[in-house]
C-alpha cells in the first residue's frame, strides 16, 4: 500500500480572504466595524464627541471664488441662457461657501474650548463624515486649533477619499451604513447640522428618531445651522400643526445662524448637561 504524504496546513478561517468576504462571514465583518473603533477611540482617549454634518458639495470661499472667476472668463462674449445658468450656479456656490467658513470657525472655537478641559479623556472631540465640504471644514477647524478630530468615512462605489484634516489615528472607513451611523450616535453629545442634502437629512432624522423614542442614553443638543437654507427646505412648524410631531418633538431642535450663537449654545449645554454631572 502506497504511503500518502502530509496534507498542507490549511489557512486559518479568519486569514482566508475568500471566506472573510463571503456571506456567512458577514456577522464577523459587522462585529469588526464595532470592535475596531472601540479600541482605537479608547487608545486615543476620546471621551465623547460633537458631530458636525453638512453637504459634501459646499466649497471653501477661495475655491468657490476661483471657480466663479473661471466661469465668467469662459462666458465672456457669450450671452446664451446656458452660460447665464452656469454663472448663476457658480454665484450660488460662492454664497453657500459661507457655511464652509462658519463650520470651520465653529469647529475651531469648540475644539479650543474643549482642550481646556484636559485630555484624560478628551472631551467633545469634533467628529465628521470624513469627506469634503462641511465635513472637511469641521476637521480643518479642529486641526487649526491644535486638536484631534474624527472622520467616519463610508466605502462608496465612486471614490471619495478622507479629507486631509482628519487625525490619522481617528480615520475610520465603514462598509455598512448602519455601523457608521451607530458610531455617529454612540459617543455624541451634540449634533450640529449645516445645510446639506439627502445624506445630511438621513443622519439628522436618525438621531431625532432615537431621541423621540428614548433610545439614546444621554441628552443630545441638536443645532440646525442656517435659517435661510433650512426654512426653504423644511417647514418644521407645519409638522406640528399637522400633528405628525408634537410641540415637544419640535423643541428638540434649536436654530442658529451665526458662529457666536452656535458656540455659546454648545458651551452652555455641555456645561449644564455633561460637565456639571461629571463634577457632582
Amino acid at each position: 500500500m502506497k504511503r500518502l504524504g502530509h496534507l498542507p496546513m490549511p489557512d486559518l478561517a479568519y486569514q482566508d480572504p475568500v471566506f472573510m468576504e463571503s456571506l456567512p462571514a458577514r456577522p464577523l465583518r459587522i462585529l469588526a466595524e464595532y470592535i475596531d473603533p472601540i479600541n482605537r477611540l479608547r487608545r486615543a482617549h476620546v471621551g465623547d464627541t460633537i458631530v458636525m454634518f453638512g453637504s459634501a458639495r459646499i466649497q471653501p470661499r477661495d475655491r468657490a471664488l476661483k471657480q466663479l472667476t473661471k466661469v465668467r472668463a469662459a462666458a465672456r462674449g457669450r450671452r446664451t441662457g446656458e452660460w447665464r445658468t452656469k454663472i448663476g450656479a457658480a454665484k450660488s456656490i460662492v454664497g453657500m461657501s459661507r457655511y464652509y467658513e462658519e463650520a470651520r470657525e465653529l469647529s475651531y472655537r469648540i475644539t479650543s474650548w474643549a482642550m481646556t478641559l484636559g485630555n484624560q479623556p478628551k472631551r467633545f472631540v469634533i467628529c465628521s463624515g470624513g469627506g469634503p465640504g462641511i465635513m472637511e471644514a469641521a476637521n480643518r477647524g479642529a486641526t487649526e486649533a491644535g486638536g484631534s478630530s474624527i472622520g467616519l468615512s463610508i466605502q462608496l462605489p465612486h471614490e471619495q477619499r478622507p479629507n486631509p484634516y482628519v487625525s490619522p489615528e481617528l480615520n475610520f472607513c465603514f462598509h455598512y451604513f448602519f455601523m457608521r451611523k451607530l458610531w455617529f450616535a454612540q459617543m455624541a453629545k451634540a449634533l450640529i447640522v449645516f445645510p446639506g442634502g439627502f445624506g445630511t437629512m438621513d443622519e439628522l432624522w436618525e438621531i431625532l428618531t432615537l431621541m423621540q423614542t428614548k433610545k439614546t442614553s444621554s441628552h443630545h443638543l441638536i443645532l440646525i445651522y442656517g435659517w435661510k437654507y433650512w426654512d426653504a427646505v423644511i417647514d418644521w412648524r407645519h409638522m406640528v400643526r399637522a400633528g405628525t410631531i408634537s410641540q415637544r418633538d419640535y423643541e428638540m431642535l434649536q436654530f442658529v445662524d451665526d458662529v457666536d450663537d452656535a458656540f455659546e449654545l454648545v458651551r452652555k449645554d455641555m456645561e449644564k448637561h455633561h460637565l456639571a454631572l461629571d463634577a457632582d
